[in-house]
């Protein structure tokens, strides 16, 4: 089993020139690429694949009086430039995918490098080709054989190593017998609803820093364009907006490691956050809460634990229908947050009802597949045999 740890990097001064030369040397193999594969297809309609036909043309360029300079740095990284470049163009003619066109990398952006050969994870530090070891917090075992480290610098400067390891375990086998099932049903007012009553409250990262984002922002725009100010104001600006994607994904990490601990199933839906997005009043609210990211999380901590995940259709009606008789509603407005069932007068909360009713088809599916759930999962018996029916 393939496991990444990143961990955060110290580099001396030397260090750090030498590294930031290496992420230019990356950013530069990718943009040339970029740039001659632009050209041949609008001059002379030739589409060139950056694997097969660029790639190669980096020994030649090495050699050259004018691109020699590319010898003092990780081949291996310039190459991993020019695979980025092709999956990115495969990214963007998948149409499930919906990616952008390719675009050039700019310098003060994120900046990355690859790195698989004369590599080692040492006591406290890290080794890669043509540099002395780098300090590292090494804040948990690194354990198997170490086969990539990729090493990155955020906006903000500060530098991190992500290593990949193969464990050589695989990973547990999911049960066949299934006794404890939960239900999520993802939120605004709350970020997740279970099944068992439980509402998780919605931190709102971003709405908490909205002051201080405003203060910062205001601030950039006041700077003069190329002035040293103005490079202070906009790291500090890049700062906020880490400390915010960093509480967000301490507080997705923490939730989603829980809700996997405790159960053997986990049932969600699939949420289309983009098409949700559309609504601008709400759109800020569904992009700060970061619902994919969850998910993601809760994806393959289910896979390395063995607990199953079951994603339900998107169309999947589970704020209409009641979780007691199955009667579905034409229409359910947002703001109608409690309802009665017309058909069976039961009172419902819009949220709990939904993830009821996730539970319930979630639970449907996994017997489907041939699994045994217990106690239907703690389904009451009565609501299974309505449903079932």
């Amino acid at each position: 089993m393939l496991r990444a740890t990143k961990v955060r990097v110290y580099p001396t001064q030397e260090q750090a020139e030498y590294l930031n030369a290496q992420f230019g040397a990356v950013r530069f193999a990718y943009n040339k690429a970029l740039s001659i594969k632009r050209h041949a297809y609008q001059r002379h309609g030739v589409n060139l694949n950056p694997r097969k036909d660029l790639k190669p043309l980096l020994a030649v360029a090495k050699k050259s009086r004018r691109y020699g300079w590319l010898k003092e740095y990780d081949s291996i990284a310039l190459q991993q430039a020019v695979i980025n470049l092709d999956v990115a163009f495969s990214n963007f003619f998948n149409p499930k995918l919906k990616a952008r066109y390719p675009s050039f990398k700019r310098k003060h952006g994120r900046q990355s490098s690859y790195h698989c050969v004369g590599i080692k994870v040492l006591d406290g530090a890290i080794k890669i080709p043509k540099i002395s070891p780098i300090e590292a917090r090494l804040h948990r075992e690194i354990s198997g054989s170490v086969k990539s480290i990729t090493l990155s610098r955020s906006v903000t400067g500060k530098y991190y190593a992500s290593i990949l390891c193969d464990e050589q375990i695989e990973a547990p086998a999911k049960p066949t017998l299934i006794a404890n099932v939960t239900g999520l049903d993802m939120g605004l007012t709350h970020f997740a609803i279970k099944s068992d009553g439980n509402k998780i409250a919605n931190p709102r990262h971003l709405s908490n820093a909205s002051h201080n984002l405003r203060r910062k922002q205001k601030a950039l725009s006041r700077k003069k364009k190329g002035s040293a100010n103005r490079c202070k104001a906009r790291i500090q600006l890049a700062a906020v907006h880490e400390r915010v994607a960093n509480a967000r994904a301490d507080f997705q990490h923490k939730l989603s490691r829980a809700i996997v601990d405790e159960n053997q199933a986990v049932i969600v839906e699939t949420l289309k956050a983009a098409n949700m997005m559309k609504n601008h009043r709400l759109a800020r609210s569904i992009g700060d809460a970061g619902w994919a990211g969850f998910i993601t999380k809760l994806e393959y901590k289910a896979a390395e634990t063995g607990v199953h995940l079951v994603k339900l259709d998107q169309w999947f009606a589970s704020s209409k229908t009641c979780h007691c008789c199955g009667h579905k509603m034409p229409e359910m407005p947002l703001h109608k947050r409690l309802w009665q069932c017309p058909a069976c007068h039961t009172e419902h909360d819009r949220d709990l009802n939904a993830a009821l009713n996730i539970k319930q088809q979630g639970i449907f599916e996994l017997q489907a597949a041939g699994l045994v759930v217990s106690a239907h999962g703690g389904l009451r018996k009565s609501v299974a045999q309505t449903a079932a029916a």
